[in-house]
């Protein structure tokens, strides 16, 4: 569809950039025109009705054109004050001069860059060569700049109010777009932190029950078969928990429940016959702030689930918490064997953990051990600098 057919209303006719306080004031400078051609003897009068007739248009189109209006209006009114000069003639005396004060304040209300250059130019050469023309006097003329000035002035106020608004505006909506990321790469750190580490468990599990099964070890898989069954209770309860947290609108959309430092402890009922976790918290992990708490958490399981699917022929995994007086250790090593140092590292799991603890003002490094196995490492100052 082209420009100009953008512009048609639905029966097919040109939509007028024209409002009804462009056309009242044009239809109130037209009307006061007529009474003065009716009741009052204008000098020049034929002059006098098309200077009108063209101050009309000018106020009807003062916000879509400011500059030409206003070059117009005063320019008009300085000529016709010159030439009324020069021929010994009384000056043309219209009632709708008024209109030169909306134009003024149309100017730089709607007027921007060259074109309000030019308009005040042409406004304070008309003003000097109406006054020079036709002296009122010294008090009559300062009270005439004076308005016109102050008509001007509350357009430049209102433009400047308006441009400061569109800012505020732009920023807030700027604002909204970013609060948006950020929730979403905070779902995006939640789906991968609670569900790919139950779900990493159950593949594991399904895999070693497949092989038992086959083996005839029934205990075994019948023990497998559990730990499915718990992992998937398990996600199920963590989706079910998010996912009412963003359906609920009438509260701070938190995306998952915060877990804390003691929920750590309860990662160590993943252990396997094949893979035992074990967990030590020590040192003052009292009053800790939530957010310190829930990074510690998720970084842990993130640790497990990775030495989980990652660290062949790996026995133990051993998580240490350890608090002090100023920032809070994390350490979870495991003593499997990595083919290369970034074996596993495809995925989003490393990039989640050091996204949460930079947040909270801490460091993670990670990397494989000098003998065996591989670590992680993260240290968070007590008080969460940037939670």
């Amino acid at each position: 569809m082209s420009n100009a057919a953008s512009t048609l209303h639905p029966a097919g006719r040109r939509s007028s950039p024209y409002t009804r306080r462009d056309w009242a004031p044009a239809a109130l400078v037209l009307a006061v025109l007529v009474l003065d051609v009716a009741l009052r003897e204008l000098v020049w009068r034929p002059v006098a009705i098309a200077f009108g007739c063209g101050l009309a248009l000018a106020v009807l189109v003062r916000r879509t054109h400011p500059m030409p209006a206003v070059v117009f209006a005063f320019g008009g009114f300085a000529v016709l004050e010159v030439v009324a000069f020069a021929v010994g003639s009384e000056p043309v005396n219209l009632s709708g001069g008024w209109a030169v004060l909306l134009l003024a304040y149309s100017l730089l209300r709607w007027g921007a860059g060259r074109d309000a250059v030019i308009g005040v130019a042409v406004l304070a050469v008309a003003l000097t060569v109406i006054v020079s023309v036709d002296f009122p006097g010294i008090a009559e003329t300062v009270a005439g700049v004076a308005i016109v000035l102050l008509a001007a002035a509350l357009g430049a106020s209102m433009r400047y109010r308006t441009i400061v608004r569109a800012h505020r505006t732009a920023a807030r909506e700027q604002l909204i777009v970013q609060a948006k990321l950020q929730e979403r790469e905070q779902l995006a750190r939640e789906l991968h932190d609670t569900v790919a580490h139950h779900v990493s468990a159950i593949a594991i599990q399904a895999q070693a029950g497949l092989f038992l099964a086959r083996s005839s070890s029934l205990s075994g898989a019948t023990e497998a078969l559990e730990v499915i069954d718990r992992e998937a209770a398990r996600t199920l309860a963590e989706m079910r928990t998010m996912v009412t947290a963003l359906r609920d609108r009438g509260r701070e959309p938190a995306v998952a429940a915060q877990r804390r430092i003691a929920d750590i402890v309860g990662l160590a009922a993943d252990s396997t016959d094949a893979l035992r976790i074990g967990v030590e918290l020590s040192g003052d992990l009292a009053n800790l702030p939530p957010a310190v708490e829930g990074a510690l958490y998720r970084v842990t399981q993130e640790s497990i689930t990775n030495a989980q699917r990652h660290a062949r022929l790996a026995t133990r995994v051993a998580v240490e918490v350890i608090g002090s007086a100023t920032d809070v250790r994390l350490t979870v090593t495991d003593d499997g064997a990595r083919v290369g140092s970034a074996a596993g590292r495809s995925g989003f799991g490393l990039v989640g953990m050091t996204e949460r603890i930079g947040l909270l003002g801490g460091t993670l490094s990670a990397g494989p051990n000098p003998d065996r196995g591989w670590s992680v490492q993260a240290i968070l100052p007590r008080t969460g600098a940037a939670a």
